[in-house]
């Protein structure tokens, strides 16, 4: 395994000889993949029908599945008309929430998102935003959605648990530190580890119910430039946003959010941005942690999870915005649940605590370690939705799912995580699982779960009558039935 710190100038050179290659590419390529022959810039305005021509949606287990194809301002209209009601509903929920969280209403987060990330974001995603608002206010009438909510609804989380603390932090220091919920279970293996010596891969996530029971969309993306993605997304992002991906040029990416980061750079370019920009350029781990490197703002800080199906290598890149940690392996694994590595990050950029043995980040990883010992060798596709669905909280010595379980059930917990500011019995936890082996990668699919992995279903209704001081989640809070694994992939529908 290797370890290296990356430097400003490295990550610039990294992008350079990047966009170098792409631009080469691009420019001899006639076709597949890599390059499509853009319309031309005179000829007429496209239909309804020609636009929706490409695009197809189909509901199942859980998941809503988008094929989008075309230029950027197509695939956006294709997204928002096939997905209005569940953009618009995701909207106000997610409004509803973050003015609980962080006493701050909708409008400011449509005025702040659009000051500080419209003008650093590339003509393809503005052009694909816009084309989204375009497609949900052509099916649900005019003004459902404008550009404000678009951009707000896909910068939510660094500009609620990154830019907001920041902003406060300059009126009272001691009021910086970021309680941002930490996100996910995850992690990466290949070589000897796992059954076939190559890559295999598995994330669950984590987030309140409230927003997470929303975050059900499979896109199976084909841009007019850059890699196909197929990727899982809140309706509205034009990321993943917790951050599954596989590319057709060979790169499968996860991660995990670091816990209790601090840290906000308002100059730097949107999260959003560069985690769909790598996804859908990068034809290595290097292009990779270039792009997302390049221009940090330090929003949504992670462990990223990293592999590419070509060479067999996987690698976690520890993102903060003062430190940046690249490790890389062709045997070996990686596992994440929200912790940080590096102690010069752990020491400049949080409040996280290592040593607490009680917390849910802490915990989950002494049981990614027992887990990664215990199947060497073994560690295959299946293995892997075993690893997301499990129940044992190492801590309590319990195998009963808990804020401690790699499959998170804090609505079950009397402590809840004071770490993220959930308190006891909080409704959030593990709201979906996906799992990719290599030979999966290569044909561009992967499994999904919609809900708890381990099949338990979460009934609103129950909770709240059980736990009235969640009341204030009643208008949009679900209930969350656990379904069965889907298998989705690089053609119309799931397969």
């Amino acid at each position: 395994m290797r370890l290296q710190t990356m430097s400003k100038s490295l990550a610039a050179r990294w992008l350079l000889s990047g966009f170098i290659v792409a631009s080469l590419t691009f420019a001899i390529a006639c076709g597949g993949e890599k390059a499509r022959t853009p319309a031309s810039a005179g000829s007429p305005a496209l239909t309804h029908e020609q636009k929706i021509a490409n695009a197809h949606r189909e509901d199942i287990n859980g998941w809503i599945y988008l094929h989008l194809e075309g230029a950027p301002e197509v695939i956006g209209y294709q997204y928002g008309y096939l997905a209005a009601a569940e953009i618009v509903d995701v909207r106000d929920a997610v409004a509803m929430s973050l003015e609980h969280d962080t006493k701050k209403n909708w409008e400011f987060y449509r005025t702040e998102s659009l000051k500080l990330f419209w003008a650093k974001t590339p003509e393809e995603y503005q052009k694909e935003l816009d084309g989204i608002v375009s497609g949900v206010n052509a099916k649900l009438g005019a003004n459902k959605i404008d550009r404000a909510d678009a951009v707000a609804l896909n910068a939510m989380q660094e500009t609620a648990f990154y830019y907001v603390p920041w902003l406060e932090s300059k009126k009272n220091p001691k009021a910086a530190e970021n309680k941002a919920p930490g996100n996910c279970s995850a992690f990466a293996a290949t070589g000897s580890w796992t059954r076939d010596g190559k890559i295999v891969m598995a994330h669950n996530t984590w987030t309140s119910y409230v927003i997470g029971e929303r975050w059900n969309l499979i896109v199976d993306l084909v841009p007019e430039k850059g890699h196909r993605i197929l990727m899982d997304a809140m309706p509205g992002f034009i990321h993943s946003g917790d951050d599954f991906y596989v590319s057709a040029g060979g790169i499968i990416v996860t991660e995990t959010t670091i816990t209790q980061f601090q840290g906000f750079d308002p100059n730097g370019i949107a999260e959003f941005v560069r985690a769909r920009k790598a996804i859908q350029y990068a034809d290595s781990i290097d292009d990779w942690a270039a792009t997302m490197s390049e221009g940090n703002n330090g929003g949504y800080a992670n462990d990223w999870l990293i592999g590419d199906n070509k060479t067999g290598e996987i690698a976690r890149l520890e993102l903060g915005l003062k430190n940046t940690l690249l490790e890389r392996t062709k045997d070996g694994y990686f596992v994440g649940s929200n912790f940080p590595t590096n102690p010069k990050l752990i020491k400049e950029e949080t409040t996280f605590d290592t040593k607490a043995k009680n917390t849910s980040p802490n915990a989950r990883r002494v049981r990614w370690e027992e887990l990664m010992k215990e199947n060497k060798g073994k560690i295959d596709i299946e293995s892997a939705k075993l690893f997301e669905a499990d129940h044992v909280d190492t801590f309590r010595k319990t195998n009963e799912g808990s804020a401690n379980s790699l499959c998170g059930h804090v609505e079950k917990d009397p402590r809840g995580i004071p770490e993220w500011e959930w308190g006891a019995f909080y409704p959030g936890g593990t709201v979906q699982a996906k799992a990719v082996d290599s030979t999966l990668a290569a044909a561009l699919k992967f499994w999904a779960s919609m809900g708890h992995p381990c099949g338990q279903t979460f009934v609103a209704k129950d909770f709240l009558k059980a736990h009235p001081e969640y009341a204030w989640q009643e208008k949009f809070l679900k209930d969350m039935p656990g379904q069965p694994w889907t298998l989705f992939g690089k053609r119309r529908g799931p397969s």
